[in-house]
């Protein structure tokens, strides 16, 4: 017996070395089969030995587990995304602009893995937790699926908090067996690796998941206290395990950035992975602090996006379709054809101006792309290949969906459509109100509202709540069972807990986003004094302008709208901001840096008690910060503060001020 226990902790060394070799290094040492062998005996000897489980062994990436649902993860900064460009001028505009200022710096060219961004957590050196981006704020919490892919270490040399953000992908070839199985089990094929890779990991059975064959590359070490610049956290990272690539590159010259780029699209199909542009970024941590960030994008990187591949079709026709707002844009029926792995048989046209201006015909032969490699649109007609069958397209003067009249409005190229009792508007803004962002109803997507309505079991949103009472009529439509059901009701009951700012998103009030709900609820705390608010309120109010002002305005003049918002009251919809209440206090409207290792607050508990007392929390200083607090191990954030003379609190002053 005890020789065997010796065996299991050998074989776990000897796996945990060999994964190490495989995955991280690129040099195995072992063949596979030699390393499979190994994997089995050590499985064998586990199941015989129950009492040397230990949570840390390679076989315990798969946990088999299947869970309900994702829960909901706040993370402990932003994950924010990249800014675009999509030329050699505009990146080097970019480059002139950080040159001019700091010199002759290096910049790190790494490639832009088209998968899906995820946060790893590790404490103690053990792996905690795995989490999607989600919204940028909010991701969700992956983990058992993520445990099950094999590069990631579940185990680190390195015990403080450690966080570490990069993309998990499918494999080009991963994904064509995947799609073999599909196809012979007579299934939807996956339209490409990154789709394949997102419906992976949001499966509920971490089984499906470990069966895909993921994997993962790491780029962003968020808080690294042991480098100086993001090439040497790279490198560090590697040390402790992770995966990085090997293709990064370090450039001071323009010309030779946009040359090793140039050369890198030359053989970006004969990768063994998808990559969609490659990612510039600024090395040395004090200069990317002291550029810092706009809401969205960091100001130290960027993403050149590769130009999107071309293909040539035939417009069949042209349609129009109605969205939530009223909004009709025209669209193109395609003869289909394969463009970047999948078949497109439909793009975008935009506006009745679009149209007119590339001089797009029914019958044309035009060129199709897709933009930001996601929707297929008409780049131009061939203009040499028309002959007499082609037909002008006239935008129609009436709705296609209700016949109602159509409108422009001035200084605008769409037309809209403004009966409010239109099916496809009505359709569309229950859509977007059942959206995750808005009130985050799984189950009720575009195909199921869609015949819902059909079916007349939704004529409103308010309809929504009513679903429940229609369990048989539900259940007589084909492929929808029993859980589904009761799924999709336990979600709309959910729904009545969100918070106000998910309600006033989800409403669809034309120029308001997520942010501007979020700032309008916080603002007013309470859906009856949103209401009552004049414009002159709302244009107060920061980051809300003249035009937003008077949408909400007009938004709640509305009979229409009045009589839902109280519908929805009636249904047990929650009408109050149950978020964190902004306190008079001196961070209000203050800008706050978070570093170090912080010990009576966890940085998200610290965050969130900040943001309730009207503070912005950003992750650089600049002569903008107003307060930076400061843990064990502050380092350079610290050093910048005391140069720009700006305020620093040890954890224990602010904590003190707060007892205040």
């Amino acid at each position: 017996m005890e020789k065997e226990l010796a065996r299991i902790k050998e074989l776990r060394e000897l796996l945990k070395r060999y994964s190490y070799e495989y995955y991280t290094l690129d040099k195995p040492t072992i063949p596979d089969s030699e390393y499979d062998a190994l994997f089995r005996e050590l499985e064998d000897l586990e199941a015989k030995h129950p009492e040397a489980y230990d949570e840390n062994s390679i076989t315990q990436r798969v946990g088999y587990e299947v869970l309900s649902e994702f829960k909901k993860v706040r993370h402990s900064r932003p994950m924010l995304s990249l800014g675009d460009v999509f030329s050699y001028e505009e990146l080097k505009a970019w480059l002139k602009k950080i040159t001019d200022v700091y010199g002759a710096i290096d910049f790190c060219v790494e490639y832009k893995i088209d998968g899906l961004a995820m946060n790893l957590f590790y404490e103690d050196g053990h792996f905690k937790q795995a989490t999607t981006r989600g919204n940028g704020i909010e991701g969700e919490d992956v983990t058992s699926n993520v445990r099950t892919i094999r590069s990631i270490p579940k185990v680190i040399p390195y015990k403080a908090p450690y966080e570490i953000r990069g993309e998990i992908y499918m494999p080009k070839k991963s994904f064509i067996e995947l799609n073999a199985k599909r196809l012979a089990n007579n299934e939807e094929m996956f339209a490409n690796p990154r789709n394949a890779a997102a419906g992976s990991i949001r499966q509920l059975d971490s089984r499906i998941a470990a069966s895909r064959g993921l994997e993962g590359m790491w780029y962003y070490v968020p808080d690294d206290i042991n480098a100086q610049s993001h090439y040497d956290s790279l490198l560090y990272a590697k040390k402790l395990g992770f995966v990085v690539n090997d293709e990064n590159r370090l450039f001071k010259d323009a010309q030779e950035i946009c040359d090793y780029i140039e050369e890198v699209a030359k053989i970006r199909h004969d990768l063994p992975y998808d990559i969609d542009g490659m990612v510039i970024k600024v090395n040395r941590y004090d200069i990317q602090e002291d550029l810092g960030f706009t809401s969205r994008v960091p100001k130290w990187a960027i993403a050149y996006k590769f130009p999107p591949e071309e293909a040539t079709s035939v417009i069949e026709d042209i349609f129009i379709t109605v969205g939530r707002t009223g909004k009709c844009t025209p669209n193109a029926k395609l003869k289909s054809v394969k463009l970047q792995g999948s078949t497109i048989s439909y793009a975008t046209l935009h506006n009745e101006d679009m149209i007119k201006q590339k001089d797009i015909r029914i019958g044309d032969t035009v060129i199709i792309r897709k933009a930001g490699d996601i929707i297929p649109e008409v780049v131009r007609s061939v203009k040499e290949k028309r002959d007499t069958s082609q037909v002008p397209f006239i935008f129609p003067d009436k709705c296609p969906v209700c016949g109602g009249k159509l409108y422009r409005l001035e200084g605008e190229a769409a037309h809209y459509c403004i009966n409010s009792d239109c099916p496809a508007k009505v359709a569309q803004s229950i859509v977007h109100y059942a959206s995750r962002n808005a009130m985050n109803i799984d189950g009720l997507g575009e195909r199921k509202v869609e015949v819902f309505y059909e079916k007349g079991l939704l004529r409103s949103i308010e309809d929504i709540y009513t679903l429940a009472s229609k369990r048989d009529l539900i259940l007589s439509i084909d492929k929808f069972g029993e859980k589904s059901f009761e799924n999709l009701i336990a979600a709309i009951e959910n729904s009545k807990n969100n918070s106000l700012e998910n309600l006033i998103f989800g409403l669809g009030i034309r120029q308001i986003g997520e942010k501007a709900a979020k700032i309008l609820a916080q603002k007013f705390e309470t859906m009856e004094a949103l209401r009552k608010a004049s414009i002159e309120e709302l244009e107060a109010i920061r980051d809300i302008g003249a035009i937003t002002a008077i949408s909400v305005h007009d938004f709640f003049l509305d009979e229409h709208n009045k009589a839902l918002i109280d519908n929805l009251a009636l249904f047990g919809v929650n009408m109050k901001y149950l978020g964190a209440k902004i306190k008079v206090s001196p961070f209000n409207d203050k800008t706050v840096v978070l570093t170090g290792s912080l010990e009576l607050y966890t940085r998200n508990e610290a965050t969130k008690l900040l943001e309730s007392l009207g503070a912005k929390v950003t992750s650089s200083v600049s002569k903008k910060t107003d307060f930076v607090i400061y843990g064990a191990n502050a380092g350079s954030k610290y050093d910048k503060a005391l140069s720009l003379g700006v305020k620093v609190l040890s954890e224990a002053e602010f904590k003190k001020m707060m007892e205040e």
